[in-house]
């Protein structure tokens, strides 16, 4: 290609470059993404009416939240590998099959132990989801208009919660909480729609799609016998360290099995990375932990603030969620322009340092439901809707042989954060009252998330193990040619 010609082709509007299947390919994977966002917020909505239902505690109906957390990594690292293995097309259906049938679950549920096991489910699925539809929709698209691939993607999510709070409007006050899940079956009917509708992925039909050997990312935990036996104890120990740090059963040994499962999903990252990955699968499992801290309090103890310290009724608490879930869809979806503007690292960090004007004030508003809103829409457009950009960020950092399996570890491993968050919250707020206490997380650990994305912590420390290591593998850097930098294109 001559350099004149990629001056041009580089020129031309993004959305030329965007092919009708393209746009199909995406819409589906943003269609999963919504039932995603529907699926998952319910429990947040109805909280207080299962509460009362089962006579639980603040802290015991967050862990309900918390639940969906802990299989993350596990469903994270099985669909991923699926994905890898057999294509991104039948690891999204798979997933959107499994969150389907686990929130039809909840609706049966007849105590708290068995609506967290339902939440169990709930999480596999939603875990192989996000790393099967986020590495299909990033890597059908072309090169230099992958950010906007990934907020379009997200904004999804958000769009999903926005439904849920209408459907919860109408639905909960005559019908019940146990509708809100029974509904949840729908998704099944797009899961069938995507396999029979979607073409594969394009950069996995061009890598990996006609290969003899398929990848096979659980080989190094499988290498002999020995290894394998012990890798499945670590399994068996991580799960259920995780199953009683967030339920009653582990009451006066969190610590000690908080350290537990740390240290066996560190081990699992030391193998999956090899020798030179396992620094940047840690710091990455790090940084997305904190990305859940920051922004998980709000998410899932926000309709519990207004119903509780606000006393807002549930109309009101719909009215609240509709800013709340449109200002994260805008901003997911301006965020895709300003991370392939600026790049992805220095939107994420620059976004980040603008929504710290917003964190307090918005649990200052106290008599005024539309200045809430207001509020709520712009704190959320920017420290929500940077997060369409995560995909992108954690995923480039993986070729694509391995990506959807690695995307899916270390992203749903760090995704515990979310499992801490409302917990952490609800701990938080029986010393203080439940807004103070979410501003003071938000504010704290958002500070921590700009140091990491806007310092490139994770490949800095992987660079001083593999000087070698690519800064993005869905965006490869510019080729030269003689005194020209050409921008590659998509295939």
């Amino acid at each position: 290609m001559s350099a004149s010609a990629a001056g041009a082709i580089s020129t031309r509007p993004w959305y030329r470059e965007v092919s009708p299947r393209q746009w199909k390919s995406l819409f589906a994977a943003w269609v999963g993404y919504v039932l995603d966002g529907f699926d998952f917020v319910l429990i947040t909505l109805v909280l207080t009416e299962i509460a009362d239902d089962f006579g639980l505690s603040t802290v015991e109906s967050a862990s309900l939240v918390s639940g969906a957390f802990i299989t993350r990594w596990l469903g994270g690292a099985l669909l991923g590998a699926m994905g890898d293995r057999h294509g991104r097309k039948a690891a999204m259906v798979a997933s959107i099959l499994l969150y389907s049938l686990g929130t039809f679950a909840c609706g049966f549920a007849w105590n708290y132990t068995s609506l967290f096991a339902a939440r169990l489910a709930i999480g596999m699925g939603m875990a192989g989801e996000y790393s099967a539809s986020a590495t299909y929709a990033l890597e059908s698209w072309p090169t230099r208009a992958r950010n906007r691939a990934s907020g379009f993607l997200i904004s999804g999510y958000a769009f999903g919660t926005v439904i849920a709070a209408e459907v919860y409007q109408w639905v909960v006050p005559g019908l019940g909480w146990r509708w809100m899940f029974w509904i949840g079956i729908l998704p099944v009917l797009v899961a069938l729609w995507v396999r029979r509708a979607l073409p594969e992925a394009e950069d996995w039909s061009a890598e990996v799609g006609g290969a003899e050997a398929r990848p096979n990312p659980f080989r190094p935990l499988f290498a002999t016998r020995a290894r394998a036996t012990v890798n499945i104890v670590l399994a068996a120990a991580a799960s259920v360290a995780l199953f009683c740090v967030f339920t009653p059963a582990g009451a006066g040994m969190v610590p000690v099995l908080s350290v537990v499962a740390a240290g066996c999903l560190v081990a699992f990252a030391a193998q999956l990375g090899g020798r030179t990955g396992w620094v940047l699968y840690v710091a990455l499992m790090a940084t997305v932990f904190c990305c859940f801290l920051y922004s998980w309090p709000i998410q899932a103890l926000l309709p519990t603030y207004l119903k509780t310290e606000l006393g807002y009724a549930p109309e009101q608490v719909t009215d609240v969620m509709y800013y709340a879930g449109f200002g994260t869809m805008l901003g997911c979806c301006l965020a895709g322009f300003v991370g392939d503007r600026l790049g992805t690292r220095k939107a994420y960090a620059l976004t980040l340092i603008a929504s710290l004007a917003f964190v307090f004030p918005v649990f200052a508003v106290q008599d005024s439901l539309v200045g809430l809103g207001m509020m709520l829409f712009v704190m959320l457009a920017l420290s929500q809707g940077i997060s369409g950009l995560l995909p992108k960020y954690v995923a480039g950092h993986f070729p694509t042989e391995t990506r959807a399996a690695s995307l899916g570890f270390v992203y749903n491993v760090g995704a515990l954060g979310g499992a801490v968050a409302p917990v952490l919250g609800a701990n938080l707020a029986e010393g203080m009252p439940l807004g103070r206490a979410l501003a003071v997380l938000a504010f704290g650990l958002t500070t921590v998330v700009i140091v990491l994305i806007g310092c490139n912590v994770p490949h800095r420390l992987h660079r001083l193990i593999d000087r070698t290591a690519d800064a993005d593998h869905l965006v490869p850097a510019p080729v030269s040619v003689g005194a020209a930098s050409v921008e590659p294109t998509s295939r």
